[in-house]
């Protein structure tokens, strides 16, 4: 794994978890003691985290906002694999949008598009709301500022009420035997609900989220259709997925290539 890669997981767990140690660094990222202490002294000495005895914490005045931390993060490559999702839905379907940075980056390529468009996420809301040609429906429950989406038994039951062509499903980590796993809990009811409101389940997931991080399993690969993904992600994770029958679509950032 690469540093970068591997300190952007490491940042992203001390953001939404808070002080966490070396030895549960060790456990989810699959790295030595050794390696992870000196991604931490980097990250320390580039005032992105502090470091504690043990481990590290989130710094003092820094307040947990996982929408905006990851915004700025790999955007080319959720550009790139954005694209290739908003490509895979046709003129006159229902789409399904979940929470996250991607979703929101499709959202802005649905636009101008005779499309119905499904949401829990008040960022996608907020870009097509002003959009003519898209209708658009916004799905009930209780507001979670920091992820600025919207979760609780009434999103699930909205989502019993309707049906979807294709879903756009976003996620925060993706298992070595291609499990989809999420770090917020509450989301996972919503993320479960949406997969049975759709025909079609298309996971965005870039390299990043390969493992990723999760503490709930979302689905497995028999719930999924496709995979967009980029070269980043791991080789084995996709070829798992390809055997269990979905479809890995690798999207470099001038291109597309099906493998």
């Amino acid at each position: 794994m690469l540093a970068e890669r591997r300190q952007q997981l490491i940042l992203g767990i001390v953001r939404q978890d808070g002080p966490v140690s070396v030895g549960a660094l060790v456990d989810k990222l699959g790295q030595s003691a050794a390696t992870i202490r000196r991604d931490l002294i980097a990250l320390d000495e580039e005032g992105l985290l502090k470091r504690v005895y043990g481990g590290a914490a989130p710094l003092p005045d820094e307040r947990d906002e996982p929408f905006a931390v990851v915004a700025d993060v790999r955007v080319p490559e959720k550009a790139a694999i954005a694209a290739r999702c908003a490509s895979l839905v046709a003129d006159g379907q229902t789409v399904l949008l979940d929470i996250g940075t991607t979703a929101l980056q499709v959202a802005r390529l649905l636009r101008g598009r005779q499309l119905t468009v499904i949401t829990t996420s008040l960022a996608v809301f907020d870009e097509l709301r002003d959009d003519d040609d898209v209708e658009l429906v916004l799905l009930g429950g209780m507001y979670r500022r920091q992820y600025r989406s919207l979760v609780g038994f009434l999103a699930e039951d909205a989502l019993r009420q309707v049906h979807a062509d294709v879903l756009v499903l976003g996620t925060s980590g993706v298992t070595a035997d291609g499990h989809v796993v999420d770090t917020t809990i509450v989301e996972v009811p919503i993320k479960r609900a949406m997969i049975a409101a759709s025909d079609r389940v298309v996971l965005a997931a870039d390299g990043s989220k390969f493992p990723g991080s999760g503490v709930a399993r979302v689905c497995d690969g028999r719930s999924l259709d496709v995979l967009v993904t980029d070269p980043s992600a791991d080789p084995a994770t996709c070829a798992a997925l390809g055997a269990a029958g979905v479809e890995v679509l690798t999207e470099h950032l001038t291109g597309a290539l099906a493998v």
